[in-house]
């Protein structure tokens, strides 16, 4: 399966964006999937999951109710809504597995600053 992420960009903090994940080539809607970000200098961490059905979503405390997870199992595409941006949200962002099952796509990049 591949995966390219889109929707990033520079944003001013308060700002939003929509970020989208569209798999290709293999099954997609059985799987937990994750989005994940890596901020310059820190390592790589899961930010919000959401399960194959979407009835289930989970989230790093720092973005709770600030990025809501979603799907279209039928369009093959992950979809993180991001409100409220902060400087802090500043990261490349990237989706996979909730266990990074597939290859990594190129990520896309967030840049939150006045």
């Amino acid at each position: 399966v591949q995966l390219v992420e889109s929707g990033g960009g520079l944003v001013e903090p308060g700002g939003s964006l929509r970020l989208s994940c569209a798999a290709s080539g293999g099954t997609f809607s059985s799987y937990y999937m994750s989005w994940y970000r890596q901020a310059p200098g820190k390592g790589r961490e899961s930010v919000a999951s959401i399960a194959p059905s979407g009835r289930y979503r989970y989230y790093e405390d720092s973005v709770k109710a600030r990025f809501p997870i979603s799907r279209d199992n039928v369009l093959n595409t992950v979809y993180l809504q991001m409100n409220s941006l902060k400087p802090e949200d500043t990261a490349v962002y990237y989706c996979n597995t909730i266990n990074s099952r597939f290859s990594w796509g190129q990520g896309t990049q967030v840049t939150v600053s006045s």
